[in-house]
């Protein structure tokens, strides 16, 4: 074989190899990696929809009268599942934020369902409703799970396309790369909430701590008049 057909294929052999190396199929590997944990918080915020209906039903069943909760609960729902959302979404801020606004409404609200259980010892023994409970109680800690771990993958993602050599690739062979959206902590969240189920109790009046003042001096006695 001729030395230049040689060294032709050589090169042709070493380009994958050096491609590989220098880190041109880092930025899809990451950006593959970011939206399979994003479709792992789609599939546990699904989970959640599909037992509210059934968790509605049973508190109603219940406490007929919490009906702005039960009618609150319904309207987030509902609100949730008809945010649209796809890939296209997590490089878009407004998209974004939308979708989990709508989430975390509806994790308010059914936080202000459980509460009123407290109120109904028939409903909080109830078999159905501790078996949802118990459910819902999973599904929030895997969407904090899956949360967690889709913000750690598009972090990693976005210092990729944002630090050398992944800029380079970014600038060029992967136009199409932009950063990706991260969930926060709702504003409620940072807040405990207070909770009182009993009658609001008049304020009690104020008592000052300040140490009493001295009694004021009484004024010294007139000094005797000798008698003449």
């Amino acid at each position: 074989m001729p030395a230049h057909r040689l060294t032709r294929t050589l090169l042709f052999a070493l380009v994958p190899l050096l491609l590989v190396g220098c880190g041109v199929n880092t930025i899809p590997t990451k950006d593959e990696r970011a939206k399979a944990q994003w479709a792992e918080v789609q599939n546990q915020y699904q989970r959640r929809a599909d037992l509210i209906p059934n968790l509605v039903e049973t508190v109603r069943g219940y406490a007929a009268q919490e009906r702005d909760v039960l009618v609150a609960v319904t309207q987030a729902r509902a609100s949730a599942t008809q945010v649209k959302v796809d890939a296209s979404t997590l490089t878009d801020p407004a998209a974004f934020q939308a979708y989990q606004a709508a989430q975390d409404n509806l994790s308010g609200v059914l936080g202000r369902l459980m509460v009123i259980s407290e109120r109904y010892p028939d409903l909080k023994s109830n078999q159905n409703f501790l078996a949802l409970q118990s459910q819902l109680e999973g599904t929030e800690n895997r969407i904090a799970i899956s949360r967690r771990d889709y913000n750690e993958a598009v972090r990693d993602y976005n210092t990729e396309i944002r630090t050398f050599p992944g800029a380079l690739w970014a600038g060029t062979v992967h136009r199409w790369a932009k950063p990706m959206q991260t969930f926060s902590a709702a504003p409620q969240a940072q807040t405990a909430p207070s909770v009182n189920f009993g009658p609001t109790a008049p304020a009690a009046p104020s008592v000052s701590m300040q140490p009493a003042a001295p009694p004021a001096a009484l004024p010294a006695p007139a000094a005797a008049v000798p008698a003449r």
